[in-house]
Formats: C-alpha cells, structure tokens, sequence
C-alpha cells in the first residue's frame, strides 16, 4: 500500500511550511530515518525524516512551495509494489489539502519577453500565467518561486534555460532577468542625457577629463520579494513584542582590556586542543552569573503576576544564510550559569552550526530566559535589540573599539565595549536595570571569576 508523506508539524504554531529542497528524487531508494527533505516552519528550516523503508514514487510538492500542515507532498511505494503504478495513481488522485494561494500578480517593474524587449504594458496575470507553460505542451522546468516572480514582472520564461539542476528556472534567473531589463531600459532612456552631461562637463573645464561618467552605478531594479514562513513570523512576533511590551533602554560602557588578554591566553594556552574561545562566549557566562545573582533578569511577565524562572538558558541571536530561508533564531545555552567557558563555546559553536546547516530543533530553540544579539564581529558599535518574548530582556552588544580612554586619572589607548539592554519595565525598573549592569561590568573588568 503507498505511504504518503506529509507536511508535519514541527512546531506548536505551524500552521502551514515551504519545502525548502528536497534531499530524493522521483526512483530513489530510503530507509527509515533517512533525511528526504529540508522544511521551512514558522520558526526556523528543519531536517523532514522518513520513517518507513521504500522507493520515492513522486514527489507531489515541489521546492518552494508553501503547503497546509497534513497535506500530501510526496508518496513512497512500499516493498514489491509497482512504483510506476503508485506513482501513476498518485498523480491521478488528490494530492491533499491545496497549497497556500501564492502572491497576487502585481504591475510589472521591468516587463520583458524571451527576446530582452520590454513590451509596451505590463502583462495581465492570466496571460503571464499562460506564457510560463511551454507552447509545444511540454511542461517547462521552473521553481514555484521562480514562477510567481515571473508573473509579478510579468516575465515570459518560454525559452530560458535555468541555472538550477537540469536546467531548472529558479528565482535568481528570473532576478537577473528583471534586472537586466531595468538596466536595459535605464541605459536607453538615459543614454542621450549622459552623452549631452559630459559634453558640457568637458566644455566647462578645459584641459580636464571629465569623470562624470566614469564608475557610475547602475541603478537599482524595483521588485518585491516574497516573504518567507519565518520572515512573516518574525515580522509578526516582533510587532507583537513592541506593541505588548513597554521597551526602555540602558546603556553601560565596560572595559575590555584584561578580558581581552586573558582570552588570548586562553586561546593560546588551548589551542593544541581545538579551544577557541570567542568574546560573545565570555559574554554568555558573565550574563549567566549577572543574572543568578539579579534573579529578575530571570522572570516572565504573567498577568497578574511574575514568573521567576528556576534555569538559567541564555538564548544567542543567529542569522541564517539564504540558502537555509534567511532570517533569525535563537539557539538557547541551557544551565549557562553551571557550565565553564569551554562548555559554553562548544555549544554555541554547535548551535550555529547547527542552525546554519541542518536547522534547530524545537527543543533548541525553546525555553531561553534571556538573550543576547551580538553584532560586534560586523564591527557595529551599538544599537537597540527587541525583546524575544517571553523574555524580560536582551542585551546587544557592540564592538570592542581600541580608542583613546581615562584609565588611573591617565589618557591611554584601550579597548571599550558599549552594551544596551533593552528591558520589560513590567519586570524590570531602571535601579534593577543599572545593579543588573553593574554586576556585569564587574564580570568582564575582571574576568578571572569567569575561569571558575
């Protein structure tokens, strides 16, 4: 009997998740426990297991495609079954609940046809929808992402060869498409001004070259992107957290001098045994202990009352590459105030990686008490971070900036760090806030109590 694969639900908030890529094809042999799929939720990308022994008969969803949570996506045949006959019977019957409507077609920005020429209006939905099926009845190999961006550019993709896997038409095809003809078009209106600008540049300074049209940048191509499962969550989340949650700010300024040389050391010390250790580490332990000594930087707002937590999980903020959805997570450190600096580095290296390859899972991802944003390494000096609910606070921190500081009454050359807290003043009040920060900036001036 054909065992249909289904869109699971990975998350307590899934409502509906886009295959990111499939890991089979159509012929390929799995056993239970193989990884067939990578699957976008509301939350983060994850690994989609297969849980019986089979061939892949046909994949009835297709890469980028957002589907309801139960719907069939693609069906094995079993042991001695006829995969063309379960593939054949899937095909004709119904695949499940319908996918997500895509995005309603739009004017298009830079509207062209396989020739490169930009017609003269922007095409209707229908019969962009029409130019994207081949006119010889054969079924053109494009993406569900690609294909809803031609019909927003109104992008006739007859004839265009993809980049993708057997000459599949995916969405930087299309994006490079639409940007050529924005260029295009850009170029030949404005070919006549350029010429008649630098004519009159030259007039005006004899004997001077003229640059005007010397390292001029093309101008950037209007287009709209579609979001992600997890950008939409994102943007609803964060939304949701400022408009619940009565944000303030503290900033504290902490010197970095001797963390800094005792991490070197550390690192140098260590280093025959694959330690490295990062400033963010150092930071997650030195929170850690800031907050087993300030129990409320540990609490949840409930109502008509406070939640204060018995662990101590430090969440930290990775961003994910395109490739994986793009976006934000947060890997959570659990029992952070119990686990030395080596501990801590191990796992938040495993975490990112984590995250960056295979995806988190749930449990990964759940019960931080506090987190961090670290932008230091981007060389960012400060900002201000939303609080993760159910969080009372998260801090963002800056860059170490070697500059001229007072140390001992004494201009000197030393390295500052700026970090902000942004607070749940619920929870939180700002005489809370300052003990809070200067408990920490105990911690990292001296970071020998981090070494124990």
């Amino acid at each position: 009997m054909p065992i249909y694969l289904t869109m699971p639900r990975l998350s307590d908030t899934m409502e509906a998740g886009t295959v990111i890529k499939w890991n089979v094809k159509d012929g390929d042999k799995v056993r239970s426990g193989d990884i067939v799929a990578d699957i976008e939720t509301d939350k983060a990308t994850m690994e989609m297991q297969c849980f019986d022994d089979g061939t892949i008969a046909t994949i009835l969803v297709e890469a980028g495609k957002q589907v309801k949570v139960g719907t069939r996506i693609a069906v094995i045949a079993g042991k001695n079954e006829d995969v063309k006959a379960v593939a054949a019977g899937a095909s004709n019957g119904q695949p499940g609940e319908a996918a997500v409507a895509p995005v309603a077609a739009v004017a298009a920005v830079a509207a062209v046809s396989s020739s490169g020429v930009a017609p003269a209006a922007a095409t209707s939905t229908a019969s962009v929808a029409a130019s994207v099926g081949a006119t010889d009845g054969t079924r053109l190999r494009v993406s569900p992402v690609a294909r809803r961006m031609a019909e927003e550019f109104g992008i006739d993709l007859h004839g265009v060869h993809g980049s993708g896997p057997g000459g599949r038409v995916i969405k930087r095809d299309v994006e490079g498409i639409a940007d050529s003809a924005h260029s295009n078009a850009a170029s030949a209106k404005s070919s006549s001004t350029i010429a008649t600008g630098s004519a009159l540049a030259l007039s005006r300074t004899p004997g001077r070259e003229s640059t005007s049209s010397i390292g001029a940048l093309a101008p950037l191509s209007g287009r709209t992107v579609a979001l992600s499962g997890m950008r939409q969550t994102i943007a609803r989340r964060l939304v949701e957290s400022k408009t619940s949650i009565p944000h303030y700010q503290v900033t504290m300024k902490f010197a970095m001098d001797e963390l800094l040389e005792q991490r070197k050391n550390v690192n140098e010390a260590l280093g025959g045994y694959g330690v490295k250790l990062s400033v963010n580490d150092f930071l997650i332990r030195a929170c850690a202990l800031a907050m087993s000594k300030n129990p409320f930087f540990n609490a949840s707002f409930a109502g008509d009352h406070l939640v204060i937590h018995g662990d101590i999980n430090v969440g930290i903020a990775i961003s994910l590459p395109e490739d994986r959805g793009g976006g934000l997570v947060v890997g959570v450190i659990k029992n952070a105030d119990q686990k030395s600096l080596r501990q801590i580095s191990a796992d938040a290296k495993f975490l990112a990686d984590k995250a960056r390859t295979k995806g988190l899972s749930m449990e990964e991802m759940n019960s931080a008490t506090f987190t961090i944003s670290n932008l230091g390494m981007f060389g960012v000096e400060h900002f201000t971070a939303i609080i993760n609910p159910p969080n009372s606070a998260i801090l963002a921190c800056g860059a170490a900036i070697e500059q001229p500081v007072v140390r001992d009454h004494q201009i000197v050359v030393g390295w500052e760090m700026q970090a902000t807290l942004s607070l749940d003043h619920r929870v939180i009040d700002g005489a809370m806030a300052a003990e809070y920060l200067r408990t920490l900036k105990e911690l990292i001036e001296k970071p020998a109590a981090l070494m124990v």
